[in-house]
């Protein structure tokens, strides 16, 4: 079976990563996605130091699967170009900056006279109108602006930020849901969706927490919950393990594996809302237990009993592990006498199978794409 988007042809003039993820996403269920690049192409595709044959491995993790025209937007031709592909798209998208989605023609409203039922996204950092719409936004100053930063970290520590692109990626995601649901609809229209907006969301009850009750929410030492006790980053005698324990059924369950009667007893212990006003007894008590053996030990001593705990793992150990073969997500791409390895679409949908396919080399499909827009354009 073809993919749910197949059929859907979408124009991308995106770069680095929000809009490529975006793009990709579209592209695994099913969308033809044409990736729209200036003579210069995507700076994505000289982010990487490694390469597979002729592909960087950073655009190429964001870029399977599409096809690649180049056009010199800055030109009328350039535009006169993608007002013909326009005109058999059913979207398109950019996360270029506000000012310069609109000088170069990339809203809706430039476009609806082209195909007014083409569903136009723009993918910002903070809005396409609006006081801040034009300010430079990347990943690390949006989760320094939103707060994530300053709520990630040890208390004692300066603000941390995630490690990896948790503002692109998440922005990536809801444009692709925001185009969507437009394609659903099946009419044309303007879509905005910022970075910053993306991040506030993601807050849902924390921000809740401010706006309904003042409440602001502090870092916790080993990435704490801030209402839950105990589940958090606890050391080991060798490293890491995640402990969370949500309900006082599986505190007794813990305590009596470790052998700790008290914690059972002892009201401080014994309940939800004993733990969470005694955070620092518990948690250094939990702590004194847990470095006594290796991290792997007490995962397996603990999880069989249906506690939530796993040891912390480093990229290769996730990329090589049991869990990520056993889901098929590390793909390999036939490319040029060579192979990508790339991570798998996390969208499984019954009877169908992703197409994966190579990143387009720069303007591999100009000619192919041109030549059937002149053809089939509307006077």
């Amino acid at each position: 079976m073809p993919g749910p988007l197949a059929g859907k042809r979408i124009i991308e003039v995106g770069h680095m990563l929000a809009g490529p993820y975006c793009g990709m996403l579209l592209a695994d269920l099913g969308a033809d996605v044409i990736k729209v690049e200036g003579p210069d192409g995507d700076i994505g595709r000289h982010i990487s130091p490694h390469a597979i044959g002729p592909h960087n491995a950073y655009f190429a993790s964001l870029n399977r699967s599409k096809k690649s025209v180049v056009l010199d937007l800055a030109t009328e031709a350039g535009r006169n170009d993608l007002h013909r592909l326009a005109q058999s798209a059913d979207g398109l998208f950019t996360n270029l900056r506000p000012s310069a989605i609109k000088k170069l023609g990339l809203t809706y409203e430039a476009l609806r006279a082209v195909n007014p039922r083409l569903a136009c996204l723009a993918l910002t950092g903070y809005g396409l109108d609006g006081p801040f719409s034009d300010s430079p936004a990347y990943d690390y100053v949006i989760q320094a602006m939103t707060g994530v930063m300053m709520m990630t970290g040890d208390p004692d520590g300066p603000p941390v930020k995630p490690g990896f692109s948790a503002v692109d990626n998440s922005a990536g995601i809801m444009g692709a849901l925001a185009l969507v649901s437009k394609l659903v609809e099946g009419k044309g229209g303007q879509l905005d969706v910022s970075m910053h907006d993306t991040m506030l969301s993601q807050l849902n009850y924390l921000a809740s927490s401010y706006l309904n009750a003042g409440a602001v929410t502090s870092r916790v030492r080993g990435g704490g919950h801030p209402y839950i006790v105990p589940a958090q980053l606890f050391p080991t005698r060798d490293g890491y393990v995640v402990l969370f324990i949500t309900h006082d059924k599986f505190w007794r369950i813990f305590a009596e594996a470790l052998d700790e009667s008290e914690w059972l007893s002892d009201p401080r212990f014994a309940t939800m809302k004993g733990r969470s006003a005694n955070r620092d007894l518990v948690i250094d008590s939990i702590a004194a237990r847990l470095t006594e053996r290796d991290a792997a030990d007490w995962v397996l001593r603990l999880a069989p009993l249906g506690l939530v705990i796993a040891a912390v793992e480093n990229l290769p150990d996730a990329l090589d592990g049991p869990l990520t073969k056993s889901r098929d997500m590390v793909v390999e791409i036939p490319t040029m006498g060579d192979s990508l390895r790339l991570i798998a679409s996390p969208i499984r949908i019954e009877g169908n199978t992703v197409d994966y396919r190579p990143p387009p080399l720069l303007g591999e499909h100009s000619t192919q794409f041109l030549d059937d827009a002149k053809a089939k354009a509307v006077p």
